[in-house]
């Protein structure tokens, strides 16, 4: 007889539970040994922390040298960390304290929302503080707002150090210009380098521009600061640089409240220190090639500073190719019947195998805009009668209520949520289930709250194009033909220029409508 044995399952084999990849970051705010120390020890301290666990995997360490807490733009490896959560490689993130993990509340709530869309805590050791186990974010709000007040705090007893150093003499330039080295305590002459400054002014002495003087440079193989190209605006800034001739003007730029920079044109004191470090340019030569460029402007009718200097010409700044996206400079050229000015895509003067666009002539461009205008006061009425028309009644109307839709969801995602805390507090829901749910809200309401936002923007955008095809139908109603070029015209109907190749321009019309002409025949 058959004998069959019964072989009973193993006990206890289960399978291997799942361990969370748990990431770091730190970062130190300045460069200094001991900061850098500093940094050390938490890369060593994470590390340890976090592979000691049996249920937590290693998934990586994101560290920022030298790099301010006060902006997440400017750190690179927060950025890399936040976009590996966002493809799924981490599942918690551990950090010192939310001083180091941001000093700006904004940015600091708005990582935290995104990490909790991904379902990625973030726990703040020095706080005791699992963002995946917050009953709000009240707490984490205040915290952080604390957190911008100190770096604050700090930024203003540091301003008002360096300030004090800049009115007794005693501040450090340890960024020099290019023809000076930094010896770690004076500014001293760059040998190679200060026969490039002297050339660049004697050249504009001799009465070269600086397009021209940045050509030569280039031509010649001399590389520019950090090896990069000499450009026009290059030149002119190192012909406006006093520290050329060793005096040293300090608090150029500033920082604002929002630890913004910006160019000082008045709002905060400056400080001239004579005799700084050695010259490389006379004083003489300094104030005789300043007195060039001033002529020059002059002759131009431009002034340092206004919109004019910037956009001197009609067509500056609003000319753009359509093969490349790139910008269109002003050039003169020549031929046999003389000069003439013509307008050259940026990308096709530095690389023509990046981009094929050819010129065009200055002055077609000007007859195709009076002709584009022309055409326009002779049939407004079919034309800018219509689309005005269609615009008034296009969307405002559906995009009020769609607004106002978008707001009594908001209302009721607000009830849903205060409802949930008080079931959690009441003990009908566990924690785990409040913060999803919550979560899931907060979501839906930021979701709500673009929404709403961008239909805003689409009706301020609807309200402008109608102004101003208003202004353009106006116009056409009461003018005459034009016999000639007005860049006062010009300015007031036309956004920019697209150029589709050397035989068709499209004018971009601030109304909204394009005009499509054709030149050069």
């Amino acid at each position: 007889m058959k004998r069959i044995s019964k072989i009973e399952g193993v006990q206890g084999a289960r399978p291997p539970k799942h361990k969370l990849r748990v990431a770091a970051y730190c970062r130190v705010s300045t460069d200094s040994d001991a900061q850098l120390e500093s940094l050390e020890a938490q890369k060593n301290h994470y590390e340890n922390y976090i592979t000691v666990r049996d249920d937590w995997e290693f998934a990586g360490l994101y560290y920022d040298e030298g790099i301010t807490g006060t902006k997440k733009e400017k750190r690179p490896e927060l950025m890399r960390l936040i976009a590996d959560c966002e493809a799924k490689k981490i599942d918690f993130v551990i950090t010192k304290s939310i001083s180091r993990f941001s000093r700006n509340t904004t940015d600091c709530l708005e990582l935290v929302r995104k990490l909790q869309t991904l379902n990625i805590p973030i726990f703040f050791e020095k706080e005791n503080l699992n963002t995946g186990s917050m009953e709000s974010e009240l707490f984490l709000a205040i915290l952080s707002s604390m957190a911008e007040s100190e770096s604050v705090s700090i930024s203003e007893n540091s301003k008002w150090s360096v300030e004090r150093r800049f009115q007794n003499g005693t501040f450090k330039l340890s960024y020099p210009p290019y023809g000076y080295d930094w010896d770690g305590t004076n500014l001293v002459i760059n040998a190679e380098q200060a026969e490039i400054v002297k050339r660049i002014f004697a050249e504009t002495l001799s009465g070269k521009g600086a397009d021209v003087i940045a050509a030569g440079l280039n031509a010649d193989g001399i590389s520019a600061k950090k090896g990069s190209h000499w450009t026009s605006t290059t030149i002119l800034g190192m012909l406006a640089n006093e520290k050329y001739t060793g005096d040293a003007i300090f608090q150029k730029t500033y920082t604002d409240s929002g630890f913004n920079r910006h160019r000082n044109v008045g709002q905060k004191d400056q400080y001239m220190v004579a005799n700084h470090h050695e010259a490389i340019i006379s004083k003489e030569d300094f104030e005789a090639t300043a007195a060039i460029i001033a002529q020059r402007r002059a002759e131009k009718g431009v002034v340092k500073g206004s919109r004019k200097y910037q956009n001197r010409y009609a067509f500056s700044g609003k000319i753009f190719c359509g093969e490349c996206g790139g910008s269109f400079k002003r050039r003169v050229h020549s031929s046999i019947g003389g000069k003439y000015v013509a307008w050259c895509c940026a990308t096709h003067i530095q690389d023509k195998d990046k981009c094929s666009m050819l010129f065009i002539r200055d002055d077609d461009l000007k007859l195709a805009f009076v002709t584009m205008l022309n055409k326009l006061i002779y049939s407004h009425k079919l034309v800018l009668r219509p689309y005005l028309k269609a615009i008034q009644e296009n969307s405002s109307d559906e995009n009020l209520h769609r607004i106002q839709h978008l707001e009594h969801l908001l209302e009721q995602n607000t009830e849903q949520r205060e409802t949930l805390t008080k079931l959690m507090a009441q003990g009908y829901i566990d924690q785990i289930l409040y913060n999803r749910e919550n979560n899931a809200l907060l979501s839906q309401a930021d979701g709500f709250r673009a929404d709403i936002e961008a239909l805003r923007t689409n009706m301020t955008g609807d309200m402008s194009r109608v102004r101003e095809a208003e202004r353009l139908l106006h116009f056409t109603e009461k003018e005459h033909m034009l016999t000639a070029f007005d860049d006062i015209l010009f300015a007031r109907f036309v956004d920019h220029i697209d150029v589709y190749s050397r035989q068709k321009i499209g004018f971009v019309m601030k109304c909204g409508l394009t005009f499509r002409e054709r030149i050069g025949d």
